[in-house]
């Protein structure tokens, strides 16, 4: 059987290392993101539900070419931030 021995300050930075890689953050996240994604997010199944919330200026999109519209991801969890309530 092996032993291993660190420093605990040398533990502590290794697991705020392991933390770090695990959390997914905003830079790791594609800023575009197709229709099927953005549906998920978003949670509809109706890609009528999606158009128009395009069309209502409600989520941010791009018009790659005339088959291809991707979608803000940051919009959309800004569109979802803005329907929250605060509780009493």
């Amino acid at each position: 059987m092996d032993v291993i021995v660190i420093e605990s300050k040398a533990f502590f930075a290794l697991i705020d290392q392991v933390v770090e890689k695990l959390e997914p953050s905003k830079k790791q996240l594609d800023k575009w993101i197709d229709g099927a994604e953005a549906m998920k997010i978003l949670h509809i199944t109706s890609k009528s539900t999606l158009q128009k919330m395009r069309d209502n200026g409600e989520i941010e999109y791009s018009k790659v070419n005339e088959r291809t519209i991707l979608y803000n991801r940051f919009s959309i969890e800004e569109y979802i931030e803005s329907k929250k309530f605060k509780t009493f």
